[in-house]
């Protein structure tokens, strides 16, 4: 018997219904010589440290490090009926064909029950991108041998025991030397999470101790070809910042009276260039979550959620959990399809097709940047809007608006600077002339302008030595602004680029290489962990931390709080997916720096503000002094905290 191991029930409706699977039976479907089973994320966990020893119930600094010498896995009880179903099956399989999500987790939930039921049968590999059945029967028909993907597992199982190792230890050690003082709760500490918490933290104390300073600008419109526009003054270098801001209000008021008193402006320099910008990239999910937050106010979680939905229920979209932008040149050839499937659900779009060139290829397709997912883009499977719920629709709207944007013609405008002498001072004018909307033409209206921007002026035509009447001249008083609170798509944003805060340069390089901290699929629980924690707050759109996060980011070790640590991490799991590292050694070392780490942090003073709140689900549980430190939220979870 055949037997396809999928990650969820409703994903493995879709590929029975693909393999044309359709009896029922106990925790499967069935059909001749196939069945299709699934998990239920993962159906097993690492062990907590009692199921090692039972003295370890018992939080002390004296059992502290708990290294495993043999690592236990054991079922998870709330889904232990389908584990036996599935342990059953593959007792009776004369082969498996691993079908969970494409990725390193999703490789770690099929291997890890492999493992754990001593299944030595042969293995196959479904690479899903998308759960249509075009999508479907296309990757049923390039099946992978199961060897291709296992290093994924190791990788996977590398990073799970390690995060165990930091946060069952970590927050244990941190939350007794709490206890010390006074402090009531558990401590979360977890190679992911805490490097985020202090992101927040750094950002809320430089809003905090930032000193505003007045600078002075000019507006002087003037006049050409009956348009008024407006020029602003270049101060003098030796008046201003770095950033051009004019400091000194004696040189600001003298330049305004001068001007005022000027009948004109003479253009000493006009210049104009015709400029094009590249249609932006399909969404990875990161920036979805930036640009549902900004636009629509939606969580990070809240985000990655409604596209889980529009992929598993809807089929509208592909895998939403992806890190990467581009699409392989294979997918081109789907274009056609796609593209008349959208316009056939939504009669809205009929105009914007007389400029949609189904032949076009832009930068997007290009299997070199392809990662283990391409960009999220929809299927074929188009829904009707009306009929999605309005979160629902936004999101896809965004979606589909980035797809259709790679069979448009490029944007072009013309960029015009203008150069004037007024009164012995400089003024300055842009312009901007759209020539070809181009791929603008099919993002909705509130994502054309750029936050924060005014529309650029069209300028009139203007030559060297013109004379331009000032009609007007206003001197502006500003204040420079401090940085703006996080909100969750920018600490997503964060999150990704944190290789700007890391100073070595070849660790640097690593988190760019890895997209940051974190990953796409856990991003946003991790977020939301330290919200429901109590560690972040939440007003509007805007995250601060508390009192507990300030404190708990000052108490923990440098070396845990430096997302530096993470890149380290992420190259040698590199080496263990790709060989040079046996996943026993990686455990080695991960063992032997949390050791010393907890050693020497073991006499620390820990001193926590505030209390920080149990979360929603751990409010009905015995009291924490006597379990082990808690999950973190997210739909993986094989460690305390990560």
């Amino acid at each position: 018997m055949r037997l396809f191991l999928c990650e969820k029930p409703s994903q493995a409706r879709d590929i029975a219904k693909a393999l044309g699977v359709r009896g029922k039976g106990e925790g499967c479907l069935t059909g001749a010589g196939v069945t299709v089973t699934w998990c239920i994320g993962h159906l097993l966990e690492t062990a907590p440290p009692d199921a090692y020893d039972p003295r370890y119930k018992q939080w002390r600094l004296e059992h502290l490090p708990i290294v495993p010498e043999q690592w236990r896995m054991q079922v998870k009880p709330k889904t232990a009926s389908q584990f036996k179903a599935v342990k059953r099956l593959l007792g009776q399989a004369s082969e498996v064909v691993i079908a969970t999500d494409a990725d390193r987790e999703g490789e770690m939930i099929a291997r890890e029950l492999l493992d754990h039921c001593r299944y030595r049968g042969p293995i196959q590999r479904l690479w899903l991108s998308a759960l249509d059945d075009a999508s479907i029967q296309k990757a049923l028909a390039a099946l992978r041998p199961g060897a291709s993907t296992f290093s994924l597992y190791h990788c996977a199982l590398g990073r799970s025991r390690a995060d165990w190792l930091i946060g069952m230890n970590l927050s244990r050690l941190f939350t007794l030397l709490g206890q010390r003082s006074g402090y009531q709760g558990v401590l979360p500490v977890g190679r992911v999470q805490t490097p985020t918490l202090r992101l927040v933290v750094d950002r809320d104390r430089s809003i905090e101790a930032f000193q505003p300073v007045a600078w002075w600008g000019i507006d002087v419109k003037l006049e050409a070809a009956r348009q008024v526009f407006i020029a602003q003054w270049q101060a003098p270098k030796a008046a201003c910042d770095e950033e051009g801001r004019c400091l000194q209000q004696p040189i600001a008021e003298a330049a305004k009276a001068k001007m005022a008193s000027a009948p004109s402006a003479q253009v000493t320099d006009v210049r104009t260039e015709r400029m094009k910008e590249t249609a932006p990239l399909p969404f990875d999910l990161g920036t979805l979550q930036q640009l549902c937050s900004r636009k629509f106010g939606l969580g990070a979680q809240e985000t990655l959620d409604i596209a889980q939905a529009l992929y598993e229920t809807y089929k509208a979209i592909t895998y939403p959990r992806s890190d990467c932008g581009y699409l392989p040149m294979s997918q081109h050839a789907e274009a056609p399809a796609v593209l008349a499937g959208l316009k056939r659900a939504d009669p809205a779009l009929v105009p914007l097709f007389d400029h949609i060139n189904p032949g076009r290829r832009s930068r997007a397709w290009n299997d070199a940047k392809v990662s283990a997912h391409h960009g999220i883009i929809p299927t074929t499977v188009a829904p009707n809007l009306d009929k999605l719920p309005p979160r629902h629709r936004q999101v896809y709207t965004l979606i589909r608006a980035r797809y259709l944007a790679q069979f448009l013609l490029e944007h072009s405008y013309d960029r015009t600077r203008a150069t004037f002498e007024c009164a012995g001072e400089t003024l300055l004018a842009t312009g901007k002339q759209v020539i070809e909307p181009g791929w603008k033409r099919a993002l909705p209206e509130a994502l054309a302008a750029q936050p924060g921007r005014e529309p650029a002026q069209p300028l009139p035509p203007l030559a060297r030595r013109d004379q331009c009447p000032v009609r007007d001249v206003q001197l502006k008083n500003n204040w420079t602004q401090p940085p703006k609170p996080f909100t969750e798509g920018d600490l997503i944003s964060a999150m990704k680029n944190v290789a700007r805060l890391v100073e070595d340069p070849k660790l640097k390089q690593k988190l760019k290489e890895t997209t940051g901290i974190g990953t796409e699929a856990t991003r946003a629980g991790i977020i939301q962990g330290l919200l429901d924690r109590g560690y972040l707050t939440k007003a509007g759109k805007a995250l601060a931390a508390t009192p507990a996060g300030c404190s708990l980011v000052d108490a923990v070790p440098r070396a845990i709080t430096d997302p530096g640590t993470t890149a380290i991490w992420e190259q040698a799991l590199d080496m263990v997916q790709s060989g040079e590292m046996p996943l026993e050694e990686f455990l080695a070392r991960q063992s032997a720096w949390m050791s010393k780490l907890v050693e020497r942090c073991k006499g620390l003073n820990v001193t926590i503000e505030g209390q920080a709140k149990a979360p929603a689900w751990k409010k009905k549980r015995k009291p924490a002094g006597a379990r082990r430190a808690p999950a973190g939220k997210g739909r993986k979870r094989t460690a305390p905290a990560e």
